[in-house]
Formats: C-alpha cells, sequence, structure tokens
C-alpha cells in the first residue's frame, strides 16, 4: 500500500453539489464561509483569531488538557504542543469524531491523518507561529447505536448495553466479550497479538469511553503531537457561558441559521435544521434537550424545569450541565481554543456552511473549512486483479452498473451502441411528420405515436444485447462486481465500513505512517 495515485473528489462521484462548489470556489456558496484554505486564507486567518483569542483562555485551555491528560502516558511532542498552547503566536487545526468502538470506520484515521499533515504544512509556510492538531471527542453525543460496533472484514463487532445520557461517561463494563469475540477473529500473527494488546489496554483497562478513546486515539497518534481534547469539562464551559445565557434567552442560533438556510436551499440541500434553543441539559446519565414551554424552561423526558431566573443562576454555578448541539458546539470550540480551521467531512462541511452569520452576531472568527482527506485502500493482490481487468482508478469509482456496461462493451465482437439506428429512426419520423403537416394533420399524432414505440423498441433491444453479452462474458462480470464489492462494502466508499484493523493486522504499525505519507 505504499504506492498511491491521486483522483478528485469530484471524479469519484461520491460527494454532494455543495462540496464541488466550494472546493471550485463556485459563487453560489461565497457568502457561507470565510476565508478559503488556501495561503491567503491561513494569513488572514491568523490576523483574525490572533486578536480575538486571550491569555486567559489559554491559560484555560492549558490546565484542563494538563488535567485530562493526568493518568495518561504522553509524548514528548505532545507535552510540547499542550505547552506550546501558552503562547500566543500557537493556534490550532481541529477536526471532531464521535467515540466509535475500536476507531469505527476508516475515516477516523484519515480526518486525524489530515489535521497533523496540515499543521506541519503551516508550520512550513509560516515558521514564525507554532499550529498544534487537535482531536476533539465527541464525548457529549448521546447516540450510543452509531458508535457501538465495528466491523472486521466480514463480521460486526457489536457492543450490546443498555445506555443513557453522555456517551463519553459510559462504563466499558461488558467489553470483554467484545474482545473476545475480537480476538477468536484474529490470527496469531504478531499484527494480530498487537491488536489484540491494543484493545485490551484501551478497553479494557480503563472505566469509561472517553478514557479508552482518548488512550487508543494516543496510541495511534501520539508520536506526531496529537493533542486530544474533551469538551465536557467545567473550566472550558466556564468560558461559555455567555453564549450558553444568550441562546436561552433570545435563541440566537435559530434565528441566524434560519435565515443562512433560506439562501443556502436556493441551490443545495439544508443538512442540519436548528431547534428554537440549541442546547441539552447534562447530568449523570442524563443528555436531554432544553425546551422553553408556558414561561419556564423544560428539560425533555424528565421532570426538571426552570424558570428564567433559575436556569441563568444554574448556567452561571454549573455550566457543565450545559451541552451545545450539532450547531452550538462549533462555536464552543472556537470560543474556547485558538483555532483557524476545522477538518471535516462533506457532511460536517455542509452544516458548517449554515453557520457563519450565526458567528458574526456572536463576534467569533469564523474558522476556515477544510475537506479531510478521501483514501481508498488497495491491496497488491486488488491491484493486480485490477490491472489485469484493465479497470483504471478512476472507473473502479463508476457505479456498477456504468463499470459493467462499459468493459462488456468493450470486449465485445459487436457493436451494443445502437445510438446510430436511434438516429436514423428519428430522422425517417420526423421526415414522416413533416409530410403529414402537408398532406393530413390528423396523421401527425400518429406518426408521434408510432415514433415514440419504434425508439421504445430501440431501447429494449440494445437492453436485450448487453444482457446477452453480459451473459456471454459471465466470468467477466462477476470478477468485477466481487472485486469492487471487495473495494466498496454495501456499495459505499471502503472508509465508511471498513476498520483500521483490517489493514493493521497485514502490514502492522507502518500503517499510520504510510497512511500519513500519501
Amino acid at each position: 500500500m505504499s504506492k498511491h495515485s491521486n483522483i478528485s473528489f469530484k471524479e469519484t462521484g461520491y460527494f454532494t453539489k455543495i462540496i464541488y462548489d466550494y472546493l471550485d470556489k463556485n459563487k453560489n456558496v461565497s457568502e457561507f464561509y470565510n476565508n478559503f484554505p488556501d495561503i491567503k486564507g491561513f494569513k488572514n486567518q491568523i490576523e483574525e483569531k490572533k486578536n480575538n483569542y486571550s491569555d486567559s483562555s489559554r491559560k484555560i485551555l492549558v490546565t484542563s488538557l494538563e488535567n485530562q491528560y493526568k493518568s495518561l502516558g504522553i509524548s514528548n511532542s505532545t507535552k510540547n504542543n499542550i505547552q506550546l498552547l501558552n503562547e500566543t503566536n500557537t493556534f490550532t487545526i481541529i477536526t471532531g469524531h464521535q467515540l466509535n468502538l475500536f476507531t469505527g470506520p476508516l475515516y477516523f484515521l484519515y480526518k486525524i491523518i489530515s489535521t497533523i499533515n496540515m499543521t506541519e504544512i503551516l508550520k512550513n509556510e509560516f515558521p514564525d507561529y507554532n499550529f498544534v492538531p487537535i482531536y476533539w471527542m465527541a464525548t457529549e453525543d448521546h447516540d450510543f447505536e452509531e458508535i457501538k460496533f465495528f466491523n472486521f472484514k466480514d463480521e460486526k463487532i457489536s457492543w450490546d448495553k443498555n445506555t443513557s445520557g453522555a456517551v463519553g461517561r459510559l462504563s466499558t463494563q461488558g467489553l470483554d466479550k467484545n474482545f473476545e469475540e475480537f480476538s477468536d477473529l484474529l490470527g496469531e500473527s504478531k499484527n494480530a497479538q498487537d491488536l489484540k494488546k491494543l484493545f485490551k489496554t484501551s478497553y479494557l483497562d480503563h472505566d469509561n469511553l472517553t478514557d479508552a478513546t482518548r488512550f487508543l486515539a494516543n496510541e495511534l497518534f501520539g508520536m506526531y503531537g496529537l493533542v486530544i481534547l474533551d469538551g465536557d469539562d467545567k473550566n472550558l464551559k466556564s468560558q461559555f457561558i455567555p453564549y450558553v445565557k444568550e441562546e436561552l434567552i433570545n435563541q440566537t442560533c435559530f434565528k441566524e441559521v434560519t435565515k443562512t438556510n433560506i439562501g443556502i436551499n436556493e441551490n443545495y440541500k439544508i443538512q442540519v435544521n436548528p431547534r428554537e434553543i440549541n442546547l441539552f441539559y447534562l447530568d449523570d446519565e442524563v443528555r436531554e434537550r432544553i425546551v422553553f414551554e408556558n414561561e419556564m424552561y423544560k428539560v425533555l423526558n424528565t421532570d426538571i424545569k426552570f424558570s428564567k431566573e433559575e436556569i441563568l443562576i444554574e448556567v452561571e454555578h454549573h455550566p457543565e450541565k450545559f451541552s451545545p448541539n450539532v450547531l452550538m458546539r462549533p462555536l464552543y470550540e472556537e470560543v474556547i481554543t485558538p483555532n483557524l480551521c476545522y477538518i471535516g467531512g462533506g457532511g460536517e462541511l455542509a452544516y458548517w456552511f449554515e453557520l457563519k452569520n450565526y458567528f458574526h452576531s456572536m463576534q467569533v472568527p469564523f474558522p476556515i473549512l477544510l475537506l479531510r482527506n478521501s483514501v481508498l485502500l488497495v491491496t497488491e493482490k486488488q491491484e493486480k486483479k485490477l490491472e489485469k481487468l484493465n479497470i483504471s482508478i478512476e472507473e473502479i469509482f463508476f457505479k456498477q452498473n456504468d463499470l459493467v456496461r462499459g468493459k462488456v462493451k468493450a470486449l465485445s465482437e459487436i457493436n451494443l451502441d445502437l445510438s446510430n439506428e436511434k438516429e436514423e429512426l428519428k430522422k425517417m419520423f420526423d421526415t414522416l411528420e413533416v409530410l403529414s403537416n402537408k398532406t393530413d394533420k390528423s396523421f401527425t399524432g400518429a406518426v408521434k405515436a408510432q415514433s415514440k414505440k419504434q425508439q421504445n423498441g430501440l431501447l429494449i433491444l440494445e437492453k436485450r444485447l448487453l444482457k446477452a453479452q453480459k451473459r456471454k462474458h459471465k466470468d467477466l462480470v462477476n470478477r468485477i462486481t466481487t472485486l469492487q464489492n471487495e473495494l466498496f462494502p454495501k456499495y459505499s466508499l471502503q472508509e465508511r465500513n471498513a476498520n483500521f484493523s483490517e489493514f493493521y493486522e497485514m502490514v502492522g504499525e507502518g500503517l499510520i505512517h504510510d497512511l500519513k505519507e500519501i
């Protein structure tokens, strides 16, 4: 997997129009972002953030990180990066992700590697500044169903557990069964033993999912100076108090995002619709939405409620009990860190585009948005099959029917494309229609009906011809579909389904380094 080639995002056909237009700097998207992710954009962003992040915020951030890392062995690179955050010439590049079991899908790795690589690029471009890669753990999420499993080859390893509240606070109890299941699927090679040890020390030697995920990410990326940040922190949330109060009293997020979404909806699909209050109440095993009804603030599915005065006092004394949702979390990130850029997938960037005006109203700099790298891992065996089948990297991303049709047509001894015949048929009926108009116009309808019937007949014949050739080349069709299904499980991108362990078992600890060098 050391060799690699590049293909544009547009050529893959797996991303949305708003992402393609953003990468092309299309004017339809320009009002939804601030600085573009190029050298000029980063230069402007540094100046904006430099004047909008205080020394006291740096001190709180560093103290919180030191506390979060207390019980974890830390690399010199990470330790150095945490201390650099005290300096006014240090900025962060952030990516965020859920606490998926054993990292979940492959793109977890790609997000973090994109973030680390960007800090190195920026250091070369701006040597007078420091840039720290941050992985923001989504510890306050509560969608356990999305994170409770990972796929290993053709098996799904799933953590069965009754849960409530924020996932980061979940006990790791019960994961010993998943460890045994995973171990049985692995071989006895050194790489397999390393994977077993990594799973065991991550999940069976830590009490909750936050600590387990922090350990795992640190083991994989600590050597590159990655700093792992948990936003479920009272000291960090103390800085967010004014924004929480603003949301409770004025529902500014709802108002601003709703206005922005009207503009987005003219050309694109809306990714996330705002709530009137975009906050959750967080406590022990509770993470439920806050709603305002009958002059009272209520926590859904509980008996908890507050008057306006009471909830503002609660925010002041217990900011840790207020959790931002998907639309307010970006603001929280940018308030508590000296961040320049958020790196995410297409879906993430789509909801960030909704937030520029909201950030402006809160007088917080809107970060640069960068689409993470996307990778398709191909083994040597699969690469040889591609060559033998004469399938290019661009072609393997085609929809399966299109790929098969193209290869069958290329090998067929007869012409499977009846376009010329369709054109000749069209010309003939055009002539007949002109004649019918000159003689008896009552025939025009009959001519048009017969034209449509004959054109449909040719389409049917063309499909049958292709079907017959597919049968003739059945072995080829099977080999193409089998290979593409291996590379695109469930007709989707590999990175959305496969787990890193499948490839780590093959190549070992060099996997991360190889991915970083792509």
